[in-house]
């Protein structure tokens, strides 16, 4: 039996008032999510393990099997594993956002992480020209996608500055910068390598809003296990974000690029249910990651996550639904993490998410939202057997 993995990234909240007291995931039109899960299994799964932070690279790792206490090496590594970069194992490896701040000091603020979602045409140039500029045997910059992008330290996982701290600039919007700036000046390499960046920004960014580099999610390369010898299928992902890319690559599945997905309200959806859909007739394994959920959790936009879960329902689920009507097919829908509108950033909720089947014994819920699933009592407690547990349901069923 094919098995799809439906991720809407950050798709998860919590109630809001504003909203009479529903998620904004239950105030999204989701018929097609409401069905499958009346039909199936529906349950919470905890994607993040204790003591980890709730970032989409952890949780996205445990969706795809693979347990992060013991395979996750840091945010940059995973991006750096999706551009197909020769690192050495001793390698530091950098997430590096563009933000735009209020000023580079501890009277700072960060304004915006993602330097107004700048796209990847004028963000690339930009990060180029840093490399020109200031790249050397010590550090290298590597454009990525939009504001996403890696800083590299050559044997940098044997340098002090493997141990500092940096915040997801995502985690601190509207934040104060002192916190850190002060875990930034541990190191002087990278505090001089920071501010040289800002100043050279400040002549070749123009109007964009890109005004500093903003290095963290810092590790060495990413190793993971096959996918396909780890769970007997031969797998694909499906996504805008370099993050599960990496994940797909490390694991030896096919990554599949859609043109205009952008990880953002605007996607490409056709796109990237034609391209599920063409895997699907080889294939027995297609993760389909839609991020825009969590970009509008991140700008507090109550109206507009609703609208990106509404069209993950009607865009996504439905038209896979229908091509695929009357086959051998399982689904899974859940998201990676909560990202509520309150917080404006993750946190380590257990997520919902439904398995459905022909033939499966449904859970008896009314609706797709978090506090259905909490109400069936299945929880699956370490996110990584997600994956194992659906395979084994499918070949219960098969028997």
């Amino acid at each position: 039996m094919k098995l799809l993995f439906l991720i809407a990234d950050g798709m998860g909240g919590w109630p809001l008032e504003t909203l009479g007291g529903k998620t904004t995931l239950e105030a999204a039109h989701t018929p097609h999510m409401d069905e499958l899960a009346a039909a199936g299994v529906v349950g919470t799964c905890q994607t993040i393990p204790e003591g980890m932070a709730p970032g989409s690279d952890v949780a996205n790792m445990s969706l795809l099997g693979f347990n992060p206490a013991k395979h996750h090496t840091g945010r940059g590594p995973i991006e750096a594993a999706a551009q197909g970069l020769t690192l050495h194992p001793d390698d530091l490896v950098w997430r590096m956002n563009l933000v735009n701040v209020s000023e580079l000091s501890v009277t700072g603020k960060m304004l915006d992480y993602s330097s107004g979602h700048i796209t990847t045409e004028i963000s690339e140039p930009l990060v180029r020209d840093l490399q020109d500029r200031l790249g050397d045997s010590t550090f290298q910059f590597h454009p990525g996608v939009q504001y996403r992008h890696l800083l590299v330290q050559k044997r940098g996982a044997l340098e002090p500055e493997a141990g500092l701290k940096l915040s997801p600039p995502h985690d601190i919007t509207d934040k104060p910068l002192r916190p850190d700036m002060r875990e930034l000046s541990k190191s002087a390499l990278l505090w001089d390598l920071v501010h040289l960046a800002g100043e050279r920004l400040a002549e070749t960014a123009g109007h964009t809003r890109a005004n500093s580099i903003w290095p963290w999610g810092q590790g060495r390369p990413l190793i993971l296990p096959d996918f396909k010898k780890t769970f007997g299928r031969t797998g694909a992902v499906i996504s805008a974000v370099d993050l599960v890319r990496g994940l797909g690559r490390a694991a030896g599945m096919e990554v599949i690029e859609v043109p205009g997905a952008t990880g953002l309200l605007d996607t490409n959806y056709e796109g990237k249910v034609e391209a599920a859909l063409k895997f699907l007739e080889h294939g027995e394994f297609a993760f389909v990651h839609l991020e825009g959920p969590d970009e509008c959790g991140h700008a507090g936009n109550a109206a507009e996550k609703i609208e990106a879960i509404s069209r993950f329902d009607a865009r996504v689920v439905a038209p896979l639904r229908g091509a695929l009507a009357g086959q051998q097919v399982a689904y899974v829908v859940t998201c990676d993490h909560f990202t509520p509108i309150v917080e404006r950033t993750h946190t380590p909720d257990a997520v919902p998410f439904l398995l459905s089947y022909p033939g499966c014994d449904p859970s008896g819920v009314r609706a797709f939202n978090e506090s259905e699933a909490r109400k069936t009592g299945l929880v699956i407690e370490s996110g990584h057997e997600l994956l194992p547990w659906s395979i084994h349901q499918l070949g219960e069923q098969s028997r």
